[in-house]
């Protein structure tokens, strides 16, 4: 089992908890809700928990609850500018359909 972050994505996060002044990586997770069923949930951690799976990657730590880990095993998460747009993008092999909005996911 396995996440990955590109070196665009460690980049980023590196600079951005570098002007926050504080935390240990991001934590990438799973919430039910959407018309798919799924959403992506990450956000900037400040510490590891104790049921945290951590993977690291260009010196970034990704943490994921072992919830969460079946439907985003295999993920790599990546930072791109498209146009104007940048932002996170999950490229996770398991994900089957997207709903038309591109809020939620299924796997």
């Amino acid at each position: 089992m396995a996440v990955t972050i590109t070196e665009a994505a460690a980049r980023h996060v590196t600079k951005y908890l570098a002007r926050r002044g504080k935390g240990v990586g991001v934590r990438l997770g799973v919430k039910t809700t959407g018309c798919s069923g799924l959403a992506y949930k990450l956000e900037y951690a400040d510490d590891v928990a104790p049921e945290d799976v951590v993977f690291e990657a260009h010196g970034v730590k990704v943490l994921v609850d072992p919830k969460s880990l079946p439907y985003i095993d295999g993920t790599e998460l990546d930072f791109v500018r498209e146009g104007l747009n940048e932002g996170f993008k999950f490229n996770n092999p398991k994900e089957r359909d997207r709903c038309g909005c591109g809020e939620s996911f299924r796997v």
